[in-house]
């Protein structure tokens, strides 16, 4: 109930300031639509930089072992695995925003612990790893709560403006490419700025067409930076970049995103 407040409440407060100076944008109001994860890579970020309104598509089943509840940082060997555990058995047809957190398995500890060994000599790491720290240790009851507060936390130390919402706020019936241009529609969306991965079934769909939307494609060429541990290693964690790169990582980012 508490984070539906301060949800709605980051939704009024960015209606108020919402930025307008978008490069594509004209009279145009653009849309993404995605699963929240859990500190999602840098690409994540770009779309929602990229766009007007972001719903975070929250009231569909549920991926196990997915970028929903997980995410990778670089370690001196490599890659490595932090993951939130979940109650899962006998919930197999769950949807993202009614799964639980496992506490038992005390994964806060564990992963600041691994942030702390990787990345604490990092130049920007005491700089953001504090916020960090309260909302790992804050003890939230649903999965989509703790990824949501950490994408806003993200969103803002980002200067990200775009206007947020849950799919599960809106009376939209329908699964896929139906669930997905009914969601804009109820948003006055007049484009759909998708994934590259979903023009597939995207490009066969009415969907959109019947609601005079529409269908974009975003494209997001993963740029190098500075990090720790050897040779470049791309599809981590935002936090990577945020921790080694600060204040510049908004500029990072938007360097390499185009709509196509």
């Amino acid at each position: 109930m508490v984070m539906n407040m301060v949800f709605m409440e980051l939704v009024m407060q960015q209606s108020n300031n919402f930025e307008t100076n978008h490069s594509f944008k004209n009279s145009d109001i653009n849309i993404a639509i995605m699963q929240p994860t859990y500190l999602p890579w840098i690409g994540y970020f770009s779309l929602i930089n990229k766009v007007d309104k972001f719903v975070f598509l929250d009231n569909v089943q549920f991926s196990k072992r997915s970028w929903q509840q997980r995410n990778q940082i670089k370690t001196a060997s490599g890659s490595q695995w932090l993951t939130v555990p979940v109650l899962s058995k006998g919930k197999r047809d769950q949807k993202i925003m009614d799964v639980v957190i496992d506490y038992t398995k005390d994964f806060p500890r564990n992963h600041i612990l691994s942030l702390e060994k990787n990345y604490n000599n990092s130049l920007y790491f005491k700089k953001y790893m504090p916020d960090l720290h309260e909302i790992l240790i804050a003890k939230h009851y649903f999965l989509s709560d703790l990824t949501i507060k950490i994408i806003i936390w993200l969103m803002e130390v980002l200067q990200i403006s775009t206007k947020i919402y849950k799919s599960s706020d809106f009376n939209v019936i329908g699964i896929k490419d139906e669930l997905l241009a009914g969601l804009c529609a109820q948003l006055r969306g007049s484009k759909y700025i998708s994934p590259p991965g979903s023009s597939e079934y995207l490009e066969t769909s009415k969907a959109f067409e019947n609601k005079d939307i529409i269908v974009q494609y975003f494209n997001f060429s993963h740029p190098k930076y500075l990090q720790k541990f050897g040779d470049f290693l791309p599809y981590m964690s935002i936090l990577d970049l945020l921790f080694n790169c600060g204040p510049e990582s908004k500029d990072i980012i938007m360097n390499n995103e185009k709509i196509i």
